[in-house]
């Protein structure tokens, strides 16, 4: 059995890394720095940071100027002017007499009056608003929890990158540990076969059980050309996830497996921490700010306001001042308001019924992740004691096959048999730490 140990402990150092080493941690890091579903959510963050941004400027006067200029081939402003029509008979009748009658019927001809065939206008204007139903308080509001959506999001997707990154990663590490098995049955086997071949040549063994452990041998060979193609195809896979520029690394990893108790949380607490139980109020609070929003635009609105303006339509520059105010009344938007306003309550009822329904899912999810750590970790136990069965057990037939009491094909079924047992750990030691991960996620940790 000690021999058994050495020639394991040998062979592990067999597997050695050819870059960099890289933990779970790190990995997880390059994972979520470098995927675009993250990426694009960090974009969103931004974006719905410049939404709210834009949303508080509402707050201030909004100030405009605008200018004018024109010409036309006639005036805006024309009138016929008959002085006739303008003079009393008695004044006509003192004008007679004191014009001559040359001017005298000048004054009886009408006379064409052009104004503003050209001109320059300009003016600046500043709007206050004073009262708008809310909708700017609650437009604010709004877009401040578009951030806060987004910022949870993200966090659904960095937990989706971790997931999928810490999976790559426990499948490597496992494949891994099978290869430093299959190099320790490997060395086994070939150790054996020296000894039987000296046995066969000495007449004290027969040929067939060099054939039997010559089969195994090359069985464990093809196994290991599968693994190491295995290794490849999963180390290139990471690489990508993770933005790496070369696939020539190694993983380290500890695999002492902790006893799960401590990660238990209560679940009606630890609901509330979960990036999906947050986005369940965030869809409760946005659909309450749009029915006030859908309120706010049938109220009445308020706004003052300064502006300072310029024109030369007369041919003079004129300048002037003016303060104002405005009321705006909503009435016949009433008619399809209260309706918009009846559809909003019903959103806003319809995102707390799904609130408390998701709710519930999002427990059951727990408890059904909570199960699954608890069901591995037992796997993962049953698979020590059966390494520990599997290697008394090929310690036994190395014996017996020595001391002429044991076949052959014995001795190679129990080798066969630690080899399954030690796969079977490793692959119940990756489960369980996947396990630990959708747990921890689950419960918001």
């Amino acid at each position: 059995m000690r021999k058994l140990f050495v020639t394991l402990v040998c062979a592990a150092t067999l597997v050695a890394s050819a870059g960099p080493v890289y933990t779970l941690r790190q990995i997880v890091d390059l994972a979520q720095s470098h995927n675009i579903a993250v990426n694009a959510a960090r974009h969103d963050v931004d974006a719905a940071h410049q939404q709210s941004q834009e949303a508080f400027t509402k707050y201030f006067p909004n100030v405009s100027a605008n200018g004018l200029w024109f010409t036309t081939n006639k005036g805006l402003a024309e009138i016929n002017l008959n002085p006739t029509e303008m003079i009393s008979p008695e004044v006509g009748m003192a004008l007679a007499q004191s014009l001559p009658p040359e001017l005298l019927a000048a004054l009886t001809t009408p006379v064409n009056v052009s104004m503003m065939k050209h001109g320059t206008i300009a003016s600046v204007m500043a709007v206050q608003p004073v009262f708008a139903g809310g909708q700017i308080v609650n437009g604010n509001r709004l877009a401040r929890v578009g951030e806060d959506v987004s910022r949870l999001q993200l966090r659904l997707k960095e937990n989706e990158a971790e997931l999928t990154a810490e999976q790559y990663f426990w499948q490597l590490a496992s494949l891994e540990e099978k290869m430093k098995t299959i190099t320790a049955v490997e060395s086994l086997l070939n150790g054996l076969a020296k000894d039987v071949d000296a046995a066969v040549r000495a007449g004290v063994a027969m040929r067939n059980d060099l054939l039997q452990v010559q089969l195994r041998q090359n069985e464990v060979a093809s196994q290991k050309l599968k693994l190491t193609n295995g290794i490849k195809l999963v180390r290139m896979l990471l690489a990508q996830y993770c933005g790496l520029d070369s696939d020539e690394f190694d993983i380290t990893y500890d695999t002492t497996a902790v006893a799960p108790g401590t990660l238990r949380q209560n679940h009606d607490v630890a609901v509330m921490n979960t990036a999906e139980y947050q986005l369940l109020g965030k869809q409760v609070e946005a659909a309450k700010l749009q029915e006030r929003l859908a309120l706010g635009q049938n109220l009445p609105t308020v706004a003052v306001g300064a502006g300072y303006n310029y024109h030369n339509l007369l041919n003079n520059n004129h300048f002037s001042g003016m303060l104002f105010a405005t009321v705006s009344v909503p009435i016949t938007a009433w008619w399809g308001g209260s309706h918009a306003m009846s559809r909003r309550k019903i959103e806003t009822q319809k995102a707390l019924e799904q609130q408390a329904d998701n709710t519930e899912l999002l427990k059951i999810r727990m408890t059904n992740a909570w199960n699954g750590v608890e069901e591995a970790y037992s796997q993962l136990q049953l698979a020590q004691l059966s390494i520990e069965q599997a290697t008394e057990n090929l310690r036994l037939n190395q014996d017996y096959y020595r001391a002429g009491i044991s076949k052959m094909s014995d001795l190679l079924e129990a080798q066969m048999l630690f080899q399954q047992a030690r796969d079977k750990h490793t692959d119940a030691f990756a489960a369980y730490q996947n396990k630990l991960l959708e747990y921890r996620q689950a419960s918001g940790q």
